[in-house]
């Protein structure tokens, strides 16, 4: 990409994260990457039997960012047991698996088979836990565009 092309993508991107819902914004940095490895995981079974099948892409995602995607469930845990107790905790997390799961079950409500491969495929070079929590703030709002997680960063 030509860098003013680039420069453009980066401006866009910063627009964009601007006019994210407060809810995404509410969620912890663990509970925003949990939310968003389930929805890559969840979405990439729904499009395996597709010509757009990123399995593999995801399976490149949670490999490269293992170490971050563990801290973040450790992190998670630990809120939610100090906010529900230990048994309680496991329960939530659960329920958010669950809900997750079934949220997305159906397809992502605004990005295609093709664009989550480029959302899933950029997202292995994502540099740290920020990055990833940014693109997870727009993938996980109920609308929005792409751009910034299928941008290089």
């Amino acid at each position: 990409m030509r860098k003013s092309h680039k420069i453009a993508a980066g401006l866009a991107a910063v627009a964009m994260l601007a006019a994210v819902p407060a809810t995404a914004n509410a969620m912890s940095g663990a509970e925003k990457l949990r939310r968003l490895d389930i929805m890559l995981m969840v979405t990439g079974l729904r499009c395996r039997t597709t010509a757009d099948n990123f399995q593999a892409d995801y399976g490149r995602f949670t490999t490269r960012h293992i170490g971050e995607l563990n801290l973040a469930a450790a992190q998670l845990r630990g809120e939610m047991a100090r906010r529900f107790g230990a048994a309680g905790a496991e329960r939530a997390l659960d329920r958010l698996s669950v809900t997750m799961a079934n949220d997305y079950g159906q397809g992502h409500p605004w990005l295609s088979c093709h664009e989550l491969k480029m959302v899933a495929a950029n997202l292995v070079d994502a540099q740290g836990a920020d990055t990833l929590e940014a693109a997870a703030d727009q993938l996980l709002a109920s609308n929005g565009s792409g751009q910034l997680a299928m941008s290089r960063r």
